[in-house]
């Protein structure tokens, strides 16, 4: 049977799509239902056929299934921020397990993947610190904020999200009684013209400081003196900006910040770390689960005070920190250079000494510091944005060959993708957590271990140490017997790829495919003065030169 548009059909929901809609057969036609719950039996209205499948609206639930719930917001419909608040929080779990595994599955070819049990929520709703709201008029004409209609900018009003804090609410309702007493109007994306385009709120969940920044199409608002006298009857009220974008564009902060009143910032913390937020700060938005999210990375990369940690993708430095309390030495890298100044005063905030930061992209400072300065790393964190790791970042952490890599993903398939790239490679996937950092949507966090690939084989033989050359075995010393010596008398780490290119010098034979490139014209890098001179001090040590 061909089906067409406005075509109703009844389905029985069987799956769930990656962005949580249902999925059901009419007569072998595959039709995905946005609002409907594997278990449901509903009627559904085609609104996009294809050959093959369709897309449908979901008209009636005639039988619920027993994983449908009451959502508890009104809007969770037209809104869709909040795609999964129909369906029970254990088969959230389940469907965000299944969304890693298939990913992983699918796209990276693993199998036998080694899953921990996903880290759940305890607190459902109201745990977001961070909300931004768009300002615009109804068909009414009235000012009205809340959030997008899923692919749409059609504003649904909504000034109590269910996902946000109270404070939210009391707010937005001061900036618009504001507005509206003194006429100012909202930004409008179809002429560009009006003054108020969002209103950007966090909240620190630990400390109870609140912060409040306009985002305006011009450099202040009438009566800025009424309306912070306003705001700052609010209890927490820390922080009052204005960020000034005047593009005619959809993105939401522009780069200039403006103090009204109080500090620029507030202060939060995750474990024993304190953080300084600004507006641009990017921080994560759920932190009760971010400390298990941490905790995660952290117990992944098995610290133990001697190692040498790079942390990509650094942000305000949140992981950095939490890394630095257990490493010898942590640098990150991040491309915002306000967020690195911020992790600077992060780490001074809380004594921490030995972090290093760098403003740059990740794919540019690795190679650079690793190529010229020669900088290695025990372990290295990655939490990259959805688009994941490029390959030219991918290829310098092959050749940095730490013992082990930590991925942090919000993206589960390109995070299955660089895993395979890494995989391929020389290393082995050893542990993958999916922490829920989003209840009610779609979207989960993943953490990963990766370590060194190691030979699964050994072979046993008998050696009569009588009719072994004494005096020649104990003088060929281990490459870990080497970088031991050069670690305790130089202080100095060194790869068994630069042991291997200051043997070849010295005229001492390296196995012929001995810690060779895996890639073809590789750009090796070569063993900076002062280690080499290290490493030659060893060989003459073990008197092999």
């Amino acid at each position: 049977m061909e089906f067409r548009k406005n075509d109703l059909v009844t389905l029985e929901i069987e799956d769930c799509g990656i962005d949580g809609e249902g999925i059901g057969k009419a007569d072998g036609f595959t039709v995905f239902v946005k609002d409907a719950v594997i278990g449901d039996t509903v009627t559904a209205k085609i609104i996009k056929a294809k050959k093959n499948y369709g897309y449908g609206r979901l008209m009636e639930v005639l039988k619920p299934s027993p994983y449908r719930v009451e959502p508890k917001c009104e809007f969770a419909r037209q809104c869709g921020g909040c795609q999964l608040q129909a369906l029970s929080y254990d088969q959230q779990l389940v469907f965000k397990t299944n969304k890693v595994k298939g990913h992983l599955e699918r796209i990276g070819g693993f199998t036998d993947i080694p899953m921990e049990p996903i880290i759940g929520m305890d607190e459902l709703f109201h745990y977001r610190n961070k909300a931004q709201f768009p300002v615009g008029r109804n068909k009414e004409g009235k000012i009205v904020t809340g959030f997008y209609a899923g692919r749409t900018h059609n504003i649904i009003e909504n000034r109590d999200c269910a996902l946000g804090v109270a404070e939210n609410k009391e707010v937005l309702d001061r900036v618009i009684a504001h507005m509206e007493k003194y006429e100012i109007e909202p930004y409008n994306e179809a002429t560009g013209k009006g003054l108020v385009r969002h209103v950007l709120i966090r909240y620190g969940y630990f400390t109870k400081e609140v912060m409040v920044c306009l985002i305006l199409n011009g450099n202040k608002i009438p009566k800025e003196e009424q309306l912070v006298k306003s705001l700052c009857e609010i209890p927490g009220m820390t922080s009052i900006t204005i960020n000034v974008n005047k593009k005619h564009s959809n993105v939401i902060l522009g780069e200039e910040i403006r103090l009204l009143w109080g500090q620029e910032y507030i202060t939060d913390r995750i474990g024993d770390i304190s953080y300084q937020i600004s507006p641009l700060s990017f921080y994560q938005v759920n932190p009760m689960q971010t400390q298990k999210l941490y905790a995660k990375a952290l117990e992944y990369a098995d610290l133990h005070g001697q190692e040498t940690v790079w942390d990509l993708y650094c942000g305000i430095g949140t992981i950095s920190l939490f890394l630095a309390q257990k490493a010898k030495f942590v640098r990150g890298v991040e491309i915002v250079p306000a967020a690195i100044e911020n992790a600077k005063e992060n780490a001074k905030l809380n004594g921490l000494e030995n972090t290093e930061f760098f403003v740059g992209k990740a794919e540019e400072v690795l190679p650079r510091e690793y190529k010229k300065n020669g900088v290695y790393a025990d372990v290295i964190v990655v939490d990259p944005p959805r688009k994941g790791c490029d390959e030219t970042l991918l290829e310098t952490m092959i050749e940095m060959n730490p013992e082990r890599i930590v991925y942090v993903s919000c993206d589960s398939a390109t995070l299955a993708r660089d895993l395979k790239y890494l995989c391929e490679r020389g290393y082995e996937l050893r542990k993958v957590c999916p922490v829920d950092q989003f209840g009610m949507t779609v979207h989960v966090e993943t953490v990963v271990l990766l370590s060194q690939q190691k030979p699964d084989d050994t072979i046993e033989i008998d050696l009569d140490l009588d009719e072994l050359d004494a005096t020649s075995a104990e003088l060929k010393a281990t490459y870990q017997e080497i970088k031991d010596y050069v670690l305790k008398e130089f202080g100095l780490k060194v790869s068994n790829l630069y042991i291997s290119q200051i043997k070849r010098k010295c005229g001492i034979e390296v196995g012929e495919n001995y810690n060779l490139p895996k890639t073809e014209n590789p750009k090796v890098p070569q063993c900076p003065k002062e280690k080499e001179e290290a490493i030659k001090a060893a060989l003459k040590y073990f008197a092999m030169i």
